[in-house]
């Protein structure tokens, strides 16, 4: 087997899927990650890469043209073909897509940290970006809060410790955070016009999944400032002012963002 046939396998071997694992937090935190690349996307066609089973790119569909999805897992694309059938769609690794096309924003979201070379895998994205067009890039970030908080309770050794999840379900290579990411897209040969943050997380992805389902977000005793407010979907509210008050903290958030350029 080749390296690549060898590479693909295994990014097809991992099962982690947003609508699969923790899915209240990744369903809220695909949602504010869909917002955020519409902020700051450009035209109206979109290539998605890696589309993974879809779940942004049926959002990505609502607001543009023409939109592309590539994703190295067949049984990922078999779950996007359906999702969005207006899309196109190619099985491949990002680092052997061949298309004849150019598009005015590019997102690859949550790749770098998976893959051998992610500077090389940069210059090959930025490859299908029109001029003037804008790459959107994200990747988690070891130095969110709550990965802070970790390494004070002894459950994480040092903010960049890949936990088991992170290798044996998502397949992760490395970890990021503003500083790595804008050295990358430097060393790629591109700009970087934006650096942010999407989503201030103060808890575990487990817990903040536990917590959206779980939460006392009703009644008098919903236990998160004024008794007696207004009637509010506070779930909501919550979701709203964590993403809201993280574009003030990027340093601090969940996901970190790059805005690229040629």
């Amino acid at each position: 087997m080749d390296d690549t046939r060898s590479e693909k396998a295994r990014q097809e071997a991992f099962p982690w899927s947003r609508t699969q694992y923790h899915t209240d937090y990744n369903a809220v935190l695909a949602r504010y990650k869909v917002a955020s690349c519409l902020e700051n996307c450009r035209g109206t066609s979109v290539l998605d890469l890696a589309c993974g089973d879809g779940l942004m790119t049926e959002r990505f569909a609502a607001h543009f043209a023409r939109t592309v999805g590539v994703d190295a897992s067949g049984r990922h694309l078999a779950q996007a073909r359906e999702r969005v059938p207006g899309a196109e769609f190619h099985e491949c690794l990002i680092e052997d897509l061949a298309l004849n096309e150019r598009f005015a924003s590019v997102f690859m979201l949550d790749v770098l940290e998976h893959v051998i070379d992610p500077v090389g895998l940069l210059r090959k994205a930025a490859e299908f970006l029109e001029d003037g067009g804008a790459m959107v890039v994200h990747v988690p970030n070891s130095e969110a809060v709550n990965r802070h908080i970790a390494v004070l309770m002894g459950t994480l050794t040092s903010l960049d410790e890949l936990t088991p999840f992170d290798l044996d379900i998502a397949g992760h290579r490395r970890s990021y955070t503003l500083r790595t990411l804008e050295a990358d897209v430097l060393a790629a040969g591109l700009k970087v016009e934006k650096l942010g943050g999407i989503f201030y997380k103060m808890l575990s992805t487990a817990q903040m999944d536990w917590f959206l389902k779980n939460g006392l977000w009703e009644g008098e005793n919903f236990g998160w400032g004024r008794v007696g407010a207004e009637p509010r979907d506070w779930r909501e509210e919550f979701c709203r002012a964590c993403y809201e008050f993280g574009k003030t903290r990027p340093a601090d958030c969940n996901i970190i963002y790059a805005v690229i350029s040629k």
